[in-house]
């Protein structure tokens, strides 16, 4: 071996760095409470405001300001959709050296408190990917839940698979690098159908994926931007999309299955 070069082994396993990306639109009045629940873990976070405008820039701004030594801010002009704000939020943190992302969302509704428990699984696994599987309280409306279970059962279906237990749960931890290679290949969802599309396709590259217990309350006052034709539609076009996806990898999927 020539002088300086040193094989994978030993240079060991990679650094282990993760930090928190909050994808935001219009959640002004919960944000401030979801970075101070945040806060006690010391990690780096990104808040990416996806074109909320007034008056949500400003309190982003106040709390960029005042926690300004681990909130970084990051804003679009115009509203892309959850998964560009979760995006933008990854790739920054992958330009700053980080190797994971967890993903939470800025309204409230997860359990931050769960945080050390996802990340324990992810450090355990660090190629993996890692979602909460929520336990909901009696505050998580009807609909919502039954069009939940009809998606797990989509999502078995495109993977031949019941590793993938709840796609559509949005508080996650990423492997940064894998997690950027398969947006960049352009096929995912830009909007509610991020959270699902990504975790499958994911999948299929051989990804594994693991699933943590958290706990998800629906808040009384919480403001919910799901329009149910507009984004039903973007579901079931998702869904005709993973099909087809499904298909085209029948032979991997079938042989990754009796491995």
């Amino acid at each position: 071996m020539v002088e300086g070069e040193h094989s994978a082994q030993d240079r060991g396993p990679a650094p282990y760095r993760p930090c928190i990306v909050i994808p935001f639109y219009r959640h002004e009045g919960a944000i401030a409470g979801t970075v101070e629940r945040l806060k006690p873990f010391g990690l780096n976070c990104w808040i990416v405001d996806d074109g909320s405008g007034e008056p949500s820039r400003e309190v982003l701004h106040q709390i960029a300001t005042r926690e300004a030594h681990w909130v970084r801010l990051s804003s679009h002009a115009r509203n892309r959709g959850k998964g560009e704000a979760v995006m933008t939020g990854l790739r920054e943190a992958h330009a700053a050296g980080f190797t994971h992302a967890v993903q939470i969302d800025a309204d409230g509704q997860h359990d931050a408190s769960d945080l050390p428990r996802l990340l324990s699984v992810s450090r355990a696994q660090p190629q993996a990917l890692v979602t909460g599987i929520p336990v909901y309280d009696e505050s998580v409306p009807r609909a919502r839940l039954y069009g939940r279970y009809l998606t797990h059962v989509l999502v078995w279906v495109q993977t031949l698979s019941l590793q993938i237990r709840d796609s559509m749960c949005g508080f996650r931890v990423y492997p940064v690098d894998t997690a950027l290679a398969v947006w960049d290949q352009g096929h995912v969802g830009r909007r509610m159908e991020f959270d699902t599309e990504i975790m499958v396709r994911m999948f299929w590259r051989g990804v594994p994926v693991q699933s943590v217990p958290t706990r998800v309350t629906y808040p009384a006052d919480g403001v919910s931007h799901f329009h149910m034709v507009r984004e039903n539609l973007r579901l079931a076009w998702m869904h005709l999309r993973l099909l087809v996806g499904m298909c085209l990898r029948l032979p991997r999927l079938l042989w990754r299955r009796s491995a």
